[in-house]
């Protein structure tokens, strides 16, 4: 069984409540017996892929196995051709350089939500969309990719996980797929 799940911003990305008052998949995700294909950070949002099958679960999530996510990124600034060629050639991080990444600018991605709460936006610096695709998922890896090129991320939304996608899930919903 596969669900695929628009986690909202401020959702732990498991099961099970650490303390910390944030609502967890169990606030949205009636469904027993499946597992996150991998994670999304409180602050992120977008597709999220659970399973019962262990070796799905391993095929998604593992970086051996290369399963392309796609990320829209709302960024501050306007990054030049020069960013984004840092972007697709690997950034250094302090855990190491990354894989090359796709990475282009886009325009605000159709059917976008609005987020609770808003962004930080300022009047006086212009922000835009980048969309990503990686094949590997480090902590915070997006994040720390584009406040590397000097256009720290405002808003993370993960569009989609190999051939599942966002298309037509609300924020908070979910829908079963039959393996």
């Amino acid at each position: 069984m596969i669900v695929l799940f628009n986690k909202p911003f401020g959702v732990l990305s498991q099961f099970t409540d650490d303390g910390s008052g944030h609502p967890t998949l169990a606030h949205y995700i009636d469904q027993k017996g499946v597992y996150a294909a991998g994670r999304l950070d409180r602050d992120s949002e977008g597709l999220m892929v659970l399973t019962n099958d262990g070796a799905l679960q391993a095929r998604i999530a593992h970086p051996r196995y290369k399963a392309p996510k796609v990320y829209w990124a709302q960024v501050e600034g306007l990054p030049d051709e020069a960013a984004l060629e840092k972007l697709r050639k690997g950034v250094t991080l302090k855990d190491g350089p990354t894989k090359p990444a796709k990475a282009r600018l886009i325009d605000t991605p159709p059917n976008l939500w609005p987020r609770t709460p808003p962004i930080r936006v300022r009047k006086s610096i212009p922000d835009c969309w980048i969309e990503l695709t990686l094949t590997e998922g480090r902590n915070r890896q997006i994040r720390r990719m584009t406040a590397a090129v000097g256009h720290p991320t405002l808003r993370l939304i993960r569009a989609r996980i190999g051939n599942w996608t966002l298309d037509g899930l609300a924020p908070g919903s979910w829908t079963e797929l039959i393996l």
